[in-house]
């Protein structure tokens, strides 16, 4: 009866489980972008980033499904770094959402400006410093804004990371 429900949570799924988490996250920032115009910000972009990573990583794994320790934690650490960015800089938004308006940052141009002008280090740099369109809040739910949502979802999936990562079996 014990082997049967460590079955039910085995690496493969656990992994599978992550993906399908990340998918459904994009799924909702499209869904947000395209359907409700909410464009995102760069920081919006940046947590993007590391929802694909940790889900692309979190594919390949279940798809492989490692048989030794090893692999099974170097491929959970490789997720769990993608997520961890996420939660990063969810947190780094959260922040900026509350700082009082004299301390918000100034906009400046878009990120598609600084990618076609800047190496890729200082625009790495001048997004995490945020800017005034991050401090806005355009959308909300019970009392929260989205980075707020984010933040809550992207840490859910970072301690499902850690959990994967530092299981034996």
């Amino acid at each position: 009866m014990a082997r049967r429900s460590t079955q039910g949570l085995s690496y493969r799924r656990v992994s599978f489980g992550l993906f399908l988490a990340s998918v459904a996250g994009m799924g909702f920032a499209l869904y947000l972008q395209h359907f409700q115009h909410l464009d995102p910000c760069p920081l919006c972009i940046f947590q993007r980033i590391g929802l694909m990573i940790m889900g692309i990583v979190a594919l390949i794994a279940a798809l492989h499904n490692p048989k030794s320790l090893f692999g099974r934690r170097f491929y959970s650490l490789l997720a769990t770094l993608g997520i961890l960015w996420s939660v990063g800089v969810a947190g780094r938004h959260v922040w900026l959402q509350h700082l009082p308006p004299q301390d918000v940052p100034a906009c400046g141009p878009g990120l598609d400006y600084w990618l076609q002008v800047f190496p890729l280090q200082s625009v790495v740099q001048k997004v995490l410093h945020g800017s005034g369109e991050c401090a806005k809040v355009d959308w909300t739910l019970l009392g929260w804004s989205l980075p707020h949502w984010g933040l809550l979802f992207f840490t859910g999936l970072l301690l499902i990371n850690l959990w994967q990562l530092t299981r034996r079996s």
